[in-house]
């Protein structure tokens, strides 16, 4: 079964208004075709207005029951994880497990810098995202949880109620250390489409599957892009966009420094452009829509392509 989810990035400034209603009112367009909603988990970028992803997470949830939420992707840098672990069991048992854990090893050392976080190595921030992992399944599978590790630990911790099912944890990312760890931890790896970005990291997170003999089959393959269908097709933009100044900011490989995949400009085309990834083996999709008439379009004519 192909799931589609919907990307809740910054309004634009001419839908910015009222946040609040803006992204409830793109919730309410999409509620009954999309089945999860994502907020990306940045605390600025330079002046323009950013919401907390945690906080906003939980006020949507309470909101729109029909969706499962997550994050793409959580900075593992900025919440401790035996922390986040609480966070997440009791946001679990808030909504009746409509959680899916997003977590990355973080990558905008401006934001890190400006809050007062330390911004180690690339290599060291992968170490600690595959030691939060652990802390996060510890704290959820065992009463009390212990974890000794080289950047993290917890000592007899409790974390009550602990989930009632396992949370899935999502992680995102395309640099060898990086795959490993996806390939090891993850119930879904995910990294952004076309099929021409996204075969090579795939063939890659293939084979580190294969090295520590995981079964492909029980990962959720999962890419993310754009939907824009303007009225004039012409409109369309013929030129990639980036939504990042500098790409050379993220050695790690995480989400930053890659160009924008918008598919369109019509329907046909997105059911065109989707089927390469969906044939692969992609069944999660999580996707930003540049204005509502495209959310509309995308629900009535390409989702049911799909099945």
């Amino acid at each position: 079964m192909i799931e589609f989810g919907i990307q809740l990035g910054a309004p634009s400034a001419e839908e910015m208004g009222d946040r609040r209603d803006y992204l409830r009112s793109l919730l309410e367009h999409g509620e009954g075709a999309l089945r999860s909603a994502w907020l990306p988990d940045h605390l600025m970028k330079g002046d323009r207005p950013m919401l907390e992803g945690w906080t906003t997470l939980t006020y949507l949830a309470a909101e729109f029951p029909a969706y499962t939420f997550g994050h793409t992707v959580l900075s593992q840098s900025y919440r401790n994880p035996a922390l986040l672990a609480k966070m997440a069991a009791t946001f679990d048992y808030l909504t009746d497990g409509r959680l899916v854990l997003g977590i990355g090893a973080g990558w905008q050392a401006d934001e890190y810098a400006a809050y007062g976080y330390d911004y180690p190595s690339a290599g060291v921030r992968i170490e600690q995202l595959s030691e939060a992992i652990d802390v996060l399944r510890a704290m959820w599978t065992r009463s009390p949880a212990t974890y000794e590790g080289k950047h993290y630990h917890v000592r007899g911790a409790y974390c009550e109620p602990r989930p009632a099912k396992p949370i899935p944890i999502l992680v995102g990312g395309r640099k060898p250390k990086f795959m490993r760890v996806a390939a090891e931890k993850a119930d879904i790896w995910q990294w952004d489409g076309p099929i021409e970005r996204y075969r090579v990291p795939y063939d890659l997170f293939v084979a580190n599957c294969a090295e520590i003999g995981r079964d492909l089959r029980t990962i959720t393959l999962s890419t993310s892009g754009e939907i824009y269908f303007p009225a004039n097709p012409a409109d369309f933009p013929t030129e990639p966009t980036s939504s990042f100044t500098d790409p050379a900011q993220d050695p790690s490989g995480s989400f930053a420094g890659e160009l924008d995949w918008v598919m369109g400009p019509t329907p046909a085309d997105a059911i065109q452009q989707l089927r390469p990834l969906i044939e692969l083996g992609v069944t999660h999709l999580t996707l930003y829509f540049w204005d509502r008439r495209s959310l509309d379009l995308f629900a009535r004519e390409v989702i049911p392509a799909f099945g």
